[in-house]
């Protein structure tokens, strides 16, 4: 993963008989196996005959890496969870303290979509910034993570689209709860004490 692969040269000689690569199908591996350890007893009997399956060797070198990915992928989840739940109780809180001026709104005539619309724009507006602001260092931390790696991937402005446009709609469903219910609330009970 992290070097280049190199040009490689094989050399046989009946002194160098101490390892052996066999691709096989999988279809009856240990039969295979079997076949293998006593072809190998028949040319280098005193050696011992030791195996490993090179798909094993691959994932053991990645097991790290995914291991990683999957820390960063549980630690996301929960910054996200968290996200909304602080963005759900801060909607709560500015629909409350705004339920007169949706209560005045509703009976000048104002819609459900646009009191909703009204309720979730200020918030958007914080996620619009946010996301400008965290982009850059994403991608260059993005960027600094990838140089270790021999063959990588670019990154591309789409991906940081992506998570920008994913990031408004999670804030927008998180959020969409309470707009709503306070834009469907009776301007009545709002108002009864004016």
């Amino acid at each position: 993963m992290k070097q280049e692969v190199t040009p490689l040269g094989f050399i046989v000689s009946k002194y160098t008989s101490s390892i052996i690569a066999v691709k096989i199908s999988g279809n009856d591996v240990k039969t295979a196996i079997n076949y293998a350890g006593t072809t190998w007893k028949s040319f280098s009997p005193n050696q011992p005959f030791r195996y490993t399956f090179l798909d094993e060797s691959f994932a053991n070198m990645y097991a790290n890496v995914e291991r990683t990915g999957n820390i960063f992928t549980s630690f996301a989840v929960l910054a996200i969870i968290i996200a909304c739940l602080g963005l759900f109780a801060l909607s709560a809180f500015m629909a409350e303290q705004r339920n007169k001026e949706i209560g005045i709104r509703k009976v000048l005539g104002a819609s459900v979509s646009g009191i909703t619309a009204m309720l979730s724009k200020d918030f958007v507006k914080l996620v619009i910034i946010s996301i400008v602001i965290a982009s850059p260092l994403a991608y260059w931390a993005m960027t600094k993570w990838l140089q270790d790696f021999a063959y990588r991937i670019s990154i591309s402005w789409w991906m940081m689209a992506v998570a920008g446009l994913s990031a408004i709609i999670i804030a927008l469903l998180t959020i969409s709860f309470q707009s709503i219910k306070a834009a469907l609330m009776n301007p009545v009970k709002t108002l009864r004490n004016e």
